[in-house]
């Protein structure tokens, strides 16, 4: 659920779907332009997110507190690094739907396709594999335990099977 709290933000960019279907209609839409970086990137999402967690999960406080986070998160990536090829920013509407008068913008914001986004998630690529080679645990749990065993099995094999003293335990 935390995982999925990082990454929910973008459902408001579902709409593009939608605008690439209707481009050569007499009636075309922009629900990309409209709504990306508008429905979902706010607070006011970010504390529903925050209440589904807490009902959904078992340990309520901190899943919902790491969703809460995982979220934020997610707004401020797009801040940082979140700039269209075309140069234009979008801002980040925090308060919206009440209130407009907080926007989340940095003019130091790179484009998204940008040298440090593709650091960024190379960096966070390696900890992640590293993770599950050690741990035995990696994001594909959520999808399948089958997919994340086969994760796990084939770092293990390339990399060799993690040392005892690597999981804490004494020798």
């Amino acid at each position: 659920m935390v995982l999925l709290a990082g990454i929910v933000p973008d459902i408001d960019g579902l709409g593009l779907g939608v605008d690439l279907i209707t481009r050569h209609t007499a009636h075309p839409t922009d629900y990309w332009g409209d709504l990306h970086h508008v429905l979902g990137h706010n607070l006011c999402f970010g504390l529903v997110v925050a209440a589904v967690t807490f009902m959904l999960a078992q340990h309520h406080w901190r899943a919902s507190m790491l969703a809460l986070l995982s979220f934020h998160l997610h707004l401020l990536g797009d801040v940082l690094g979140g700039q269209g090829p075309d140069g234009d920013q979008w801002p980040i509407p925090y308060l919206a739907p009440f209130s407009q008068s907080m926007q989340w913008v940095w003019s130091g914001q790179w484009q998204l396709n940008a040298w440090p986004n593709f650091v960024i998630t190379a960096v966070l690529l390696a900890v992640m594999f590293f993770i599950a080679w050690r741990r035995g645990i990696s994001p594909l749990e959520c999808l399948s335990t089958r997919a994340n065993d086969a994760l796990v099995g084939a770092l293990r094999r390339r990399f060799g099977p993690p040392s005892e003293a690597a999981h804490g335990e004494c020798p």
